[in-house]
C-alpha cells in the first residue's frame, strides 16, 4: 500500500476581482472596462477554476491536490473567494500569499490542505531586472514555503516568469534572470540542509529544452543518471512527446512545469518521492469548436466572452511513500 500525494500548479488566467486598483493595470476587468467584467462573470470564474482544482490528478488520487501553485491572481481576496467556493471549501485549504511588484498586479501563491500539510517557513524573493535603456522591469516575484508533508520536510516554489512579449528572443535574458534567482533559492536552502527536498513548479513561459532550464539550472530529463545534487524535470519527456500546456498559433508549449531535487528519486519510496507528472485535460477544459479547436477553452477568446476556463492546461505530479503498516 502507497500513501499519494497530488502536487498541482495551474495558471488561472486573470483572476482579478471587479474592484478598480488604482495602482495597477486592472482597468480591463473592471465592470466599465474593456472586458465588460461584471459580479456575475466573476463568480462564474470562481465556479470554473474551483472546480479544475478539485479534479486535478484525479484519475490516480481520489481527493483533490493537497498542494496547488496558482498564478496570474490579483490578490489574498480572489483567493479566498477561491477557497471558500463550495467546490473547495470541504477541504479546509490554507493560502499563503504576498503581493508582487507586477505593473498588471499579478501574483503567484500556494494554496495547500491544512490536514496534509503545515507551513514552517515562507518567503517572497523579487526578481530585479531592468530594461537596456535602464528603467526597471517590475514582474512577479518566486515564492517559496518550507513546511510539513505529513511530518517530512518539503519545499514548494511557485514561480510565473517573465513573459515572452516582444518575441521570445528578446525577453530570453529576463527569465535566464529569474532562472538565476531559482538557483540562487536552491542554493541558499541547500546550504543549511543539503538534503532539502525541493519542488519547483510555475508558469515559467519557457519549454523545458530552453536555455534557463539546460543552461542555467541544468535540468536533467533522466531519472536513471542524476547525481545527489541534481535536478530533474519530468516534464521534458511529455514536452518530447508533443505534449504542452498551452497553444499559440498552432504550436504547443509546455510553459507550466515541476522539477525537482534528486533526492525525490527513491526506489524505496520509504519518504515522499516522485512518482509520476500529467497535464490535467479533460474534454471540458478544451475548446471543441472554431478556430481554436483542441486549444484551452479560455474565459475570452479573440475579446469575446465566452466563460471558459485559461488559456492553459493544469499540471501535476504525484510523491507516494510506503504507507505505514
Amino acid at each position: 500500500m502507497y500513501q499519494i500525494r497530488t502536487i498541482a500548479f495551474y495558471n488561472l488566467e486573470n483572476l482579478f476581482d471587479t474592484e478598480n486598483d488604482s495602482l495597477i493595470f486592472d482597468d480591463d476587468r473592471t465592470p466599465s472596462g474593456k472586458d465588460q467584467w461584471t459580479k456575475e462573470r466573476y463568480l462564474g470564474k470562481i465556479e470554473n477554476m474551483s472546480k479544475v482544482l478539485s479534479e486535478i490528478g484525479s484519475s490516480a488520487h481520489t481527493s483533490v491536490p493537497d498542494i496547488i501553485g496558482v498564478c496570474e491572481v490579483e490578490n489574498l481576496d480572489v483567493l479566498q473567494d477561491l477557497v471558500d467556493h463550495q467546490n473547495l471549501k470541504p477541504y479546509n485549504f490554507g493560502i499563503i500569499h504576498f503581493d508582487s511588484p507586477d505593473e498588471r498586479g499579478i501574483d503567484v501563491a500556494l494554496l495547500y490542505k491544512r490536514d496534509a500539510f503545515i507551513p514552517v517557513n515562507f518567503n517572497s524573493h523579487r526578481l530585479l531586472l531592468f530594461t537596456d535603456d535602464g528603467n526597471r522591469n517590475y514582474t512577479r516575484d518566486q515564492l517559496i514555503v518550507e513546511g510539513l508533508l505529513d511530518n517530512e520536510t518539503i519545499y514548494f516554489m511557485v514561480n510565473h516568469w517573465p513573459s515572452r512579449s516582444g518575441g521570445e528572443a528578446r525577453s530570453r535574458p529576463y527569465r535566464l534572470e529569474a532562472a538565476k534567482l531559482n538557483k540562487r533559492i536552491i542554493d541558499s536552502v541547500r546550504r543549511e540542509d543539503i538534503n532539502a527536498k525541493i519542488i519547483s513548479m510555475g508558469d515559467f513561459n519557457d519549454d523545458p529544452i530552453d536555455p534557463s532550464f539546460k543552461k542555467v539550472l541544468e535540468v536533467r530529463k533522466n531519472a536513471k543518471k542524476l547525481d545527489s545534487l541534481d535536478l530533474y524535470g519530468p516534464m521534458e519527456k511529455l514536452y518530447r512527446k508533443g505534449n504542452g500546456s498551452l497553444a499559440y498559433r498552432d504550436k504547443w508549449n509546455l510553459f507550466d512545469q515541476l522539477y525537482m531535487t534528486a533526492n525525490l528519486i527513491d526506489k524505496s519510496k520509504k519518504t515522499y518521492s516522485f512518482w509520476k507528472a500529467g497535464i490535467h485535460t479533460p474534454d471540458y477544459l478544451i475548446d471543441q469548436k472554431g478556430k481554436y479547436k483542441g486549444y484551452p477553452l479560455r474565459t475570452y477568446a479573440g475579446g469575446t466572452y465566452i466563460g471558459g476556463y485559461s488559456d492553459h492546461f493544469p499540471v501535476f505530479l504525484y510523491l507516494i511513500k510506503k504507507a505505514a503498516p
